[in-house]
């Protein structure tokens, strides 16, 4: 775990790699809470039987919002911005799903500070983030992510 002081750091690492995430596991059980929770039942995901037989993949496959969506629990297990009273996701500016998350994989993320200023009464940060498949030269998915921080007054 990395731990960063404080926000204004950050203004000296602007398109430096701050940390990588350990990898974590895409079972059938967490793609299957997904389409649960999303109503995303397409047989892609949810059913290894068929998709054994008809996905090009031969296997289930991860949802692109489910892997997209593991980018919170990633950088909370990457590094502890001090002092924070809170952090809001304040929304995406771009993202891409360059590759599939075939079940079983392990997936990870590599975090890059892009951009960094006060907004809103907080601290605005862009991130780069890339996240990888294990054993995979390619990744699965790019995206810039927009987190607004709150510090703690006291």
């Amino acid at each position: 775990m990395i731990d960063i002081p404080d926000l204004s750091s950050l203004k000296d690492r602007i398109g430096q790699e701050i940390g990588v995430s350990d990898w974590i596991e895409i079972t059938q059980e967490r793609i299957n809470q997904f389409a649960d929770a999303t109503d995303d039942q397409q047989w892609i995901h949810t059913d290894p039987a068929r998709a054994a037989v008809e996905s090009p993949f031969r296997t289930t496959i991860a949802h692109g919002f489910l892997t997209m969506s593991l980018v919170s629990v990633l950088v909370r297990r990457t590094f502890n911005l001090s002092r924070l009273r809170m952090a809001i996701n304040y929304g995406l500016n771009k993202v891409r799903f360059v590759a599939p998350v075939p079940v079983g994989s392990r997936v990870r993320a590599r975090f890059v500070p892009a951009a960094i200023e006060e907004s809103g009464g907080g601290v605005q940060v862009i991130w780069n983030v890339t996240m990888e498949r294990e054993g995979s030269d390619k990744p699965v998915c790019v995206l810039e992510w927009v987190v607004r921080y709150y510090v703690n007054r006291n």
